[in-house]
């Protein structure tokens, strides 16, 4: 058998060998060249949103806090901005009394009470309360702390005193300031506590009184409601 006889030709329905066709087996052909280089530029779009959305979690959980501080805040923050802890009664008796009267309230903040009530001012002492409360049916407002406040906290607090107020030291106090008008009181902080400044707004014009429209002036100045001098009204 010679060279020729053993030699196989290319036909044309087989490729030679070190050929190579488009078609694939299947008949279909493959994805061109090019676009082989697009997917990697598109696989970055979900790792730059998770990016984003891992970053815009982050700034979440750092400004959550001090958002829910702003807008509810700790005990401390709330009580500064609002007036939710004043506590009201519902107060009809008036009585007249030269007796000793046990108040409810700690200072009280009305009932009956003795026939003298107290000259506006600032007192050093303990004022008695029977007279004091004669005060509250005037529309006064009665602010009252605790006798070891520093005497700047006591300036600072005599500086926000209507003139239609007194104040005076009192043992046994719920906290360290408390302002009272009749039937209304709030317990205050100290001497800085904001809601001072917020209750005398709201109820420093005495409306919550029986005798709105009265005031402390012509009162005794006597903290025991000793009888007052000549030209006193009380």
């Amino acid at each position: 058998m010679s060279d020729q006889d053993t030699a196989e030709e290319p036909t044309p329905d087989r490729e030679a060998p070190g050929e190579w066709s488009d078609e694939r087996h299947d008949g279909t052909l493959p994805e061109p060249v090019g676009t082989v280089e697009a997917a990697p530029r598109s696989s970055r779009l979900p790792l730059v949103l998770a990016t984003v959305g891992a970053v815009l979690l982050l700034g979440a959980a750092l400004v959550a806090p001090l958002v829910d501080r702003a807008l509810r805040g700790d005990e401390e923050a709330q009580r500064a901005l609002d007036l939710t802890l004043v506590e009201t009664w519902d107060i009809t008796d008036r009585t007249h009394t030269t007796a000793d009267v046990d108040y409810p309230q700690n200072p009280p903040a009305g009932g009956p009470h003795a026939p003298i009530w107290l000259a506006c001012g600032v007192y050093d002492e303990p004022v008695r309360d029977e007279n004091a409360v004669h005060d509250l049916e005037h529309g006064t407002v009665w602010i009252t702390h605790d006798p070891g406040l520093s005497a700047d906290d006591v300036e600072a607090l005599a500086a926000e005193l209507p003139d239609n107020g007194i104040m005076s030291p009192r043992e046994g106090l719920p906290s360290p300031v408390v302002v009272t008008v009749w039937g209304t009181q709030l317990q205050l902080d100290g001497a800085d506590d904001e809601r001072l400044g917020l209750f005398l707004e709201e109820y420093g014009d005495g409306h919550t009184a029986p005798e709105f429209g009265v005031s402390c002036q012509g009162g005794t100045p006597d903290p025991q409601g000793g009888l007052p001098e000549d030209g006193t009204n009380a």
